[in-house]
């Protein structure tokens, strides 16, 4: 969407100045249709983000991601490394479906969902209005030398700041070691788990770092979401665009001169006043056309609404728009890639719901020794060592379970007990000797089905092979 100035406002990002130091960004406070909007979604996320680690579906955690000990919960449904191929699949879906949106929409997800946009601008940003005030204030305060209320005010913010800060860092602890951790260290005192308190404010500092000076650097520099739009975006995304068809017609954009007229003089709907800009949380000029360092907030869009308002012009100048719709009025269409991404997102999803219905609650290994060959035992039975592990997905414990073999007639011993109990969420492991008659072994290998069973109730059947001397008759 190139506009009469050409593309020179991409040999360098808003946030660096001419000499390459950082340009601080002072947006005015935003205000409209679309941030009131914006307030909803991010306050129904931040709670959602803050509760649920502390809700329990089952007796589990709601949401759970325990890299330390490899256990994840995703809704009340927990997953050990044995539900690897789950995760995978999530994650896939997951890659598919950012990239099926922002083939669609942008980087509209940047603005709206993403937790460093709603800190930043939904929590942050407005403690510092509250201190600071809006822009021309902030920009003031900036300015003056550091007296008693500069530094009253800039010392109650990095406060503030840092609580909060602190108060993120630990709701991420308690996705990872779970939310009743959490609260038995709160309850022993920091000193007691040192570690663990040393990495927490770790993260706060992390957390300060970039919400208090980073800021929507991360955004531009550090995130590579961003850097996808150029390869992702054809001329049928709608993004938040500039109509600079509308906006500069064949004179161009100029100030407002209500004596004037405006659509006799040739010049376009764009008064030039530079509040699009002002807005900007990322400090870009939206006029320029689309670049990476939007994220779709829409703060624009609100304020030159309101621009055109006042001066009484057609509201949309600024809009969630294609390239295709400003240059040649087209509507949006779902063009061939955004139908191959759909499908290929709407047979991941069947995938992943075959296989949740598909796993079970208990999983069940059984392997030979390694090294070890078959015993020979009295009557013709020949005798192989097996070592079993069983995993308990569930939040009760399973007893009396016990192993029987199903393909084959012959005997199953477990090792010091002939049944035994899972802990819930846990595992047991041992060994067992499995015994068949000679007879039985047409191969010098066969494959065993085997069923573990719980109170004389079949929960689960798994695998195993069967050493033996081969039958010749």
């Amino acid at each position: 969407m190139e506009t009469p100035e050409g593309e020179h406002f991409r040999d360098s990002i808003g946030t660096i100045d001419k000499e390459g130091k950082r340009a601080w960004v002072f947006p005015k406070k935003p205000k409209g249709k679309f941030y009131k909007y914006r307030g909803y979604v991010s306050y129904v996320l931040l709670l959602f983000l803050f509760v649920s680690p502390f809700i329990k579906v089952k007796g589990n955690q709601f949401l759970l991601f325990n890299v330390l000990e490899r256990k994840f919960v995703v809704f009340g449904y927990p997953f050990w490394p044995q539900d690897f191929h789950l995760v995978v699949i999530s994650m896939i879906i997951g890659v598919v479906f950012i990239t099926l949106f922002t083939v669609v929409f942008g980087r509209v997800f940047c603005g709206w969902i993403c937790p460093q946009t709603i800190f930043l601008e939904m929590v942050f940003r407005k403690i510092e209005y509250w201190i600071e005030g809006d822009r021309g204030k902030q920009i003031r305060l900036s300015k003056q030398p550091w007296n008693a209320e500069k530094i009253k005010k800039r010392l109650l913010k990095w406060f503030i700041f840092f609580v909060i800060s602190f108060l993120i860092a630990n709701v991420f602890l308690a996705y990872i070691i779970g939310s009743d951790e959490l609260l038995l260290y709160i309850q022993n005192g920091p000193l007691n788990h040192l570690s663990t308190f040393i990495a927490l404010l770790i993260f706060t500092g992390v957390f300060y770092f970039v919400f208090a000076w980073f800021r929507e650097q991360v955004c531009i520099i550090a995130c590579p979401y961003g850097r996808l739009q150029g390869v992702l975006l054809d001329n049928q995304s709608v993004v938040v665009a500039y109509d600079y068809k509308r906006g500069e017609k064949e004179q161009g954009r100029a100030k407002f001169n209500k004596k004037e007229d405006r659509a006799a003089s040739g010049k376009g709907d764009c008064i030039d006043c530079k509040q699009c800009v002002h807005v900007c949380p990322t400090g870009i000029d939206i006029r320029n056309g689309t670049q990476l360092e939007c994220i779709n907030c829409t703060a624009c869009i609100d304020e030159c609404d309101t621009m055109m308002e006042n001066v009484g012009y057609p509201k949309g100048l600024i809009r969630f728009a294609s390239i295709d719709n400003i240059e040649k009025k087209t509507p949006f269409k779902f063009t061939t890639r955004m139908k191959g991404y759909a499908a290929v997102l709407t047979i991941l999803f069947v995938v992943l719901i075959g296989m949740l219905f598909l796993r079970n609650d208990v999983e069940a290994k059984i392997f030979r020794l390694p090294g070890q060959l078959y015993e020979r035992k009295d009557n013709g039975i020949i005798s192989n060592v097996y070592s079993y592990k069983i995993v308990n997905k569930t939040t009760e414990e399973i007893g009396d379970i016990t192993y029987k073999l199903l393909s084959h007639e012959g005997k199953i011993e477990i090792v010091t007990h002939q049944s035994f109990v899972v802990p819930k969420q846990g595992m047991a492991e041992g060994s067992l000797f499995i015994e068949l008659h000679q007879s039985q072994l047409t191969k010098d290998k066969v494959k065993l089905k085997v069923g573990v069973y719980s109170n004389d109730k079949l929960i689960e059947t798994t695998t195993t092979n069967f050493l033996g001397p081969r039958k010749f008759w």
